[in-house]
């Protein structure tokens, strides 16, 4: 019995950590559903009429109310409903068409990175995918922090709470992004029923305040008469003021967010009944619908609340430590509705902050996944949901206390990544305008994205913190990729490898005896080349004269690739030599699958021989790693010895 219970405990650590390894790397089967991935089979449903998925998008978009009013009158000033207009027809004008124009060229959600990712190629494609990844971490991690923040200053500045929160901002979001972590490490469902009660009752709470605040205007009239004098007072003239706010409408860029989300949710929009992958015509004209009603509605809401907010709230109470700051409509809603319809709004307000928040963290654990892991640039854990939620949760935490928790402060680094997401877009359906030989759409969609990148470059200018945080995300999406990258180069890359006619006919002479590769780098391709091998090989590897040869000559195409099909074509070269071609990404992990698959298929243990090339083994190590060559022979036998552990079953790999 002692020896019994001497042992129970160091039993039971190993099954513990066991289930906890296996708790944590769990993957959460509702996540493919929620935000599909390119690769992620197509859900049995039809899918939701587009009005409640927009609901889903209405997380994101429609919660930027709880700020947005706040933030324009700290930007712009007495200016704020004329930059808000402004901003309204940059909206509606620019990128409500450069959305609608991505729907159609990439409807199956994955966003205008992918047809930037079909434009270009090799590494210098997959590096600039893997920034604009930086900027879109930014724009989702920043939305998980603001919502985060702003709900806390919901919290803090509501009468009954206002004591006891106040100075504890902080450790309050903290406690609410550590909430939002907690529901994803346990797991997260479909929300777009959840969503759909959220937006209505959120919006109707917004209808209730914007009326009341206009019957209020109404009341005292002399209060429009103040602004237009104190506008006229400030900038002098209708022309001054347009001035002004065009130059100021940057500031209020985070109205403009929504719209790369409302192309990710495309996949869970209810399609017509001969709707095909291929050509989903009615899931496109939802999500048009989606994109547009949002925009319309959002518009609408913007000049409608920066007008009574302006009018109605008193300059010092949108500064810091105000009672308005980050939270105008909640001070409105209080100051004339009373403190219970007051307290109703900020938890409405809280609560669909706070699933913005979920909803941008979904984006996050699904956006990555659809590149990375084709890139080969994704650690093993990450293919998980619970180890990137607890990084991604930790990101947050390190996010909220550089900046205080302040509201305000976060506005630059949300903007920036919003606003280069859309300036991506907007090239690239200028791009594919152009490819269409659509030449007036080319112009428009020219001048579209030039505002926009105007746009950008003026919010970084003035707000620099933004890029640096983007800076900061590339830098670590990059360095991660580059070492997971790193890490799998020995892996067999090759999802099939498929032979042609005459390929297949060299392989089945192989049955009963074993086939001997010749590696060969293809120059000219003429007899003397493949004599003067031939003989070489030979010589060096003292091969018997009555043994084939045949030779395997691998052509890269795109080493920046990391998984593909093989193809094998095989022809008869000077009506002597049986050469053996391929296509790959990598020639030693090419040729390992090769000489893999003929000793499945023939049962013989298949020889190559090899050249040592010459140079510094590190610049060698590189030219692999980079352009797929390099030192082929020892890391094709690397390769070989990651895919089969036995050393009696693996090819044979010579090099004289």
């Amino acid at each position: 019995m002692a020896s019994s219970a001497t042992e129970g405990p160091g039993e039971g650590a190993p099954g513990h950590g066991r289930r906890f390894r296996a708790w944590l790397l769990e993957g959460l089967s509702d996540m493919a559903k929620q935000h599909p991935g390119p690769h992620a089979q197509a859900p049995a449903e039809r899918g939701r009429p587009w009005w409640r998925v927009m609901c889903l998008t209405g997380l994101d978009y429609f919660s930027t109310l709880g700020y947005q009013p706040g933030i324009a009158a700290l930007a712009a000033g007495l200016l704020s409903p004329v930059a808000t207009v402004v901003l309204v027809v940059v909206t509606l004008c620019g990128a409500l068409p450069v959305y609608r124009r991505v729907a159609r060229e990439s409807p199956h959600g994955e966003g205008s990175i992918a047809m930037l990712e079909r434009l270009l190629s090799f590494w210098q494609g997959k590096l600039f995918v893997l920034a604009l990844l930086g900027f879109a971490a930014t724009d989702f991690m920043i939305t998980i922090t603001l919502s985060a923040a702003d709900a806390t200053a919901h919290l803090v500045e509501n009468p009954h709470l206002h004591d006891a929160l106040t100075g504890r901002q902080v450790p309050i979001t903290l406690v609410l992004i550590a909430l939002l972590g907690g529901v994803f490490l346990k797991g997260f469902s479909e929300a777009i029923g959840l969503a759909v009660f959220l937006v209505g009752i959120y919006l109707s709470l917004n209808v209730v305040v914007v009326v009341t605040g206009f019957y209020h205007v109404l009341r005292s009239p002399h209060v429009v008469g103040d602004w237009a004098d104190a506008l006229t007072a400030e900038h002098g003239n209708v022309l001054a003021m347009v001035g002004v706010a065009l130059v100021t409408f940057p500031k209020l860029a985070l109205g403009l967010s929504g719209f790369e989300t409302g192309v990710a949710v495309m996949p869970h929009i209810e399609g017509d009944p001969d709707d095909t992958e291929e050509k989903p015509t009615g899931r496109i004209r939802g999500a048009r619908k989606l994109l547009t009603t949002a925009a319309l509605i959002m518009s609408v809401f913007l000049i409608t609340t920066s007008f009574i907010t302006t009018l109605l709230i008193p300059k010092e109470a949108f500064e810091k430590g105000g009672q308005a700051n980050g939270r105008a409509l909640a001070y409105l809603a209080h100051e004339y509705l009373g403190n219970t319809f007051g307290s109703v709004y900020d938890l409405s307000t809280i609560a669909i902050l706070w699933f913005a928040g979920a909803s941008a963290m979904a984006g996050m654990l699904n956006l990555l996944p659809r590149y990375l892991p084709r890139y080969g640039m994704a650690p093993h854990w990450a293919k998980a949901v619970r180890p990137m939620v607890i990084v991604l949760t930790l990101i947050a935490f390190l996010v909220t206390w550089i900046f205080d928790a302040g509201v305000d402060a976060q506005g630059g680094a949300y903007a920036t990544g919003v606003l280069v997401l859309i300036s991506s877009a907007a090239i690239a359906v200028t791009i594919a305008a152009r490819a269409a030989r659509q030449h007036r759409w080319t112009i428009g969609f020219a001048a579209i994205a030039a505002v926009f990148l105007y746009t950008t470059a003026l919010n970084i200018a003035e707000r620099p913190d933004g890029v640096k945080i983007g800076a900061c995300f590339i830098a670590a999406i990059m360095l991660v990729s580059f070492l997971s990258r790193l890490k799998r180069a020995f892996e067999l890359r090759v999802t099939d490898v498929v032979f042609d006619e005459a390929a297949e006919r060299f392989v089945r002479d192989y049955t009963h005896r074993p086939l001997r590769l010749i590696a060969n780098e293809p120059k000219r391709r003429d007899l003397a080349e493949y004599q003067a091998k031939k003989h070489q090989i030979r010589a060096d590897n003292d091969i018997p004269a009555e043994d084939d040869l045949v030779f395997v000559e691998v052509t890269v195409r795109d080493p920046s690739e990391f998984e593909a099909v093989l193809t094998v074509h095989g022809e008869v070269l000077h009506d002597r030599y049986r050469v053996l071609s391929l296509e790959s990404s990598s020639v030693p992990n090419a040729l390992a699958a090769l000489l893999l698959t003929v000793r499945d298929r023939t049962g013989q243990q298949p020889h190559i021989y090899f050249e040592w090339t010459e140079g510094n083994p590190f610049a060698q190590f590189l030219r692999f790693f980079l352009f797929g060559q390099g030192e082929v022979a020892p890391v094709t036998r690397e390769v070989l010895r990651e895919a089969e552990p036995d050393r009696t079953r693996r090819p044979r790999v010579h090099v004289g």
